[in-house]
């Protein structure tokens, strides 16, 4: 890794910190900068920054395939739907045909409790 990269993945890591440290410490945004000695621009820009990268950085989810006779039945009792099992033992049954943003936003408020 060349000494350019090397100080770019180090000063993200420092402000990945910075935020985590933030998020638990209960403080305002700017108490916090106070606190740490930071500017609150460079604090609100970076934490722009981490959050469009994980938000672009690629998510896997486990997957466990199932016989088809366990495949998870639409109306008409051909296996064509999903089931998804989340967190908490949550259980969404999806039949084919179903809207991707509406899916998506339901996951959004399911596993993150926000909209």
């Amino acid at each position: 890794m060349s000494t350019s990269s090397q100080q770019r993945s180090s000063k993200e890591r420092f402000w990945r910190r910075m935020v985590r440290e933030w998020r638990n410490s209960g403080l305002s945004v700017r108490n916090f900068c106070v606190e740490k000695d930071i500017t609150e621009a460079s604090f609100y820009a970076w934490r722009r920054t981490i959050a469009e990268r994980d938000a672009e950085a690629v998510r896997f989810v486990p997957v466990r395939v199932v016989p088809e006779e366990q495949a998870v039945a639409s109306d008409n009792g051909v296996g064509t739907g999903l089931e998804l099992v989340l967190r908490a033992g949550r259980c969404l049954r999806i039949g084919s045909g179903f809207d991707a943003a509406t899916l998506q936003r339901l996951l959004t408020v399911l596993e993150e409790g926000r909209p």
